[in-house]
């Protein structure tokens, strides 16, 4: 059935499109306070779906083929942002099972590092004893850790409100949630780069993610400028190859990144930028705000589903 949408679907306004789904990690196991990350189970069953359902394909390849009108009907490519090690451990498995392409984009100053720093905030809040919380010496409110709905409501708003803070404000904050929880971080939760190597060597594209995965407007230029270009030529001299991808932190247009970061994405070389927008990529859309998003199903159907009614959006709205 989804086959037979998606041919209807190509031979109208919707041909020559193409759905990029977005990842960050694969669990394990179910995690009750990381409910939109799919566990491998689910994983497989996506792909599984993708495989049998959709032309799946590498990124750049896609942009290609979309450029000279021989793009196929279907036509979906996987990613993966920030770049933790589950990618490589958990998810390439299933992706080599299946043989689908996929793109990583890695935040290259966090290479073999603990863990990012939403990643600390969530197992600060999942460690501790008390069910309150209480932040009004950081300007901030006292909130209720009675049970998993409201840790969950809590991490919520600790991570929206950190990612606008300057780097130094928001170490001071994930520090004290630390120090409340006695948190010992548990090592080994983003890529190594021989993991990055690894996967280049078995056909995943890596892309770049900045170093340190800042939101771009909360810098100056020139530091957001280091950002861009440094992830690049960092990336590049891990892989000893040309690094063309590239993938705005958060990305939101006008509040994660604006024109001028745009156009910071074009002078350091890359062929093509991606946002966080809903939507189906289109010939005629600017290849540096390109969107893709993640699909957020339960069922086979429903998840299939949700990628063509992208096609038939077409671009974001």
């Amino acid at each position: 059935m989804l086959q037979t949408a998606g041919n209807l679907l190509a031979r109208s306004r919707a041909a020559g499109r193409i759905c990029v789904i977005n990842y960050h990690r694969v669990l394990q196991t179910p995690h009750p306070l990381l409910p939109s990350e799919p566990d491998v189970a689910t994983f497989r069953w996506q792909m599984e779906l993708l495989a049998r359902c959709f032309n799946v394909l590498p990124l750049r390849q896609a942009l290609a083929l979309m450029d000279a009108g021989t793009l196929p009907p279907r036509s979906v490519c996987i990613t993966f942002d920030d770049g933790y090690s589950a990618v490589h451990e958990l998810a390439l498995p299933v992706l080599q099972r299946f043989k689908l392409p996929a793109t990583v984009f890695v935040t290259s100053g966090h290479l073999g590092q603990n863990t990012m720093w939403n990643d600390r905030i969530i197992e600060a809040v999942q460690s501790l004893r008390s069910e309150r919380l209480d932040l009004r010496s950081l300007g901030l409110a006292s909130y209720s850790l009675r049970n998993t709905d409201e840790r969950l409501a809590t991490i919520g708003v600790l991570t929206e409100h950190s990612k606008y803070l300057p780097p130094s404000k928001r170490h001071a904050l994930i520090r004290q949630l630390e120090e409340m929880a006695g948190e010992n971080l548990v090592p080994g939760q983003m890529l190594t780069p021989d993991m990055v190597r690894a996967l280049d060597r078995n056909g995943i594209e890596i892309g770049a993610h900045t170093v340190t995965h800042p939101i771009l407007t909360s810098m100056d230029d020139e530091s957001a400028q280091s950002e861009i270009t440094s992830s690049k030529e960092q990336l590049e001299a891990l892989l000893d190859k040309p690094v063309q991808l590239f993938a705005y932190p958060n990305g939101k247009v006008g509040k994660d990144y604006d024109a001028r970061h745009v156009e910071m994405v074009r002078r350091a070389g890359f062929a093509a930028a991606f946002t966080t927008a809903v939507g189906a990529i289109t010939k005629e859309q600017d290849r540096f705000q390109l969107p893709r998003s993640r699909p957020w199903d339960r069922t086979p159907f429903m998840f299939g589903l949700r990628l063509l009614s992208w096609m038939a959006q077409g671009p974001p709205r």
